[in-house]
C-alpha cells in the first residue's frame, strides 16, 4: 500500500518552467532515493533526475542546467523544478523511490505520472 503521487504537470510554453511535485506515503522516505523518469510516446522510460538520501543528485544531460531535484523529509515529497523547458521535455513524468538501507533495501515504487505538455 505504498502510495507516490505526482502532481504539478501541465501544459506550458516553450522556455516556461512547472513544478512536479511526489508526495510518498507509507514508506520511510528519508531512507529512499528518489528519482523523476518520464517517458515520451514511442521512447523508452529514461532517468531524468535523482536524488539519495544525502542529497546527491544526478541528472541527465539533457537536462542539467534546467531541471533541480529536491527534497523535503519532513513533508515526505521530492519536487522537479523544470526551467526553460522545450518541446522535447514533453513526457509522461514519472516518480519513483528505491529504499537504500535495512530489510528492504533495494525495493523499489513508482508513482503513476503526470503529463507534461510543451508547446512550441
Amino acid at each position: 500500500q505504498v502510495q507516490l503521487v505526482e502532481s504539478g504537470g501541465g501544459l506550458v510554453q516553450a522556455g516556461g518552467s512547472l513544478r512536479l511535485s511526489c508526495a510518498a506515503s507509507r514508506i520511510n522516505f528519508s531512507i529512499n532515493t528518489m528519482g523523476w523518469y518520464r517517458q515520451a510516446p514511442g521512447k523508452q522510460r529514461e532517468l531524468v533526475a535523482s536524488i539519495t538520501s544525502r542529497d546527491t543528485t544526478t541528472y541527465a544531460d539533457s537536462v542539467k542546467g534546467r531541471f533541480t531535484a529536491s527534497r523535503d523529509n519532513a513533508k515526505n515529497t521530492v519536487y522537479l523544478q523544470m526551467n526553460s523547458l522545450k518541446p522535447e521535455d514533453t513526457a509522461v513524468y514519472y516518480c519513483k523511490a528505491v529504499q537504500e538501507y535495512g530489510m528492504a533495501r533495494g525495493v523499489t515504487y513508482w508513482g503513476q505520472g503526470t503529463q507534461v505538455t510543451v508547446s512550441s
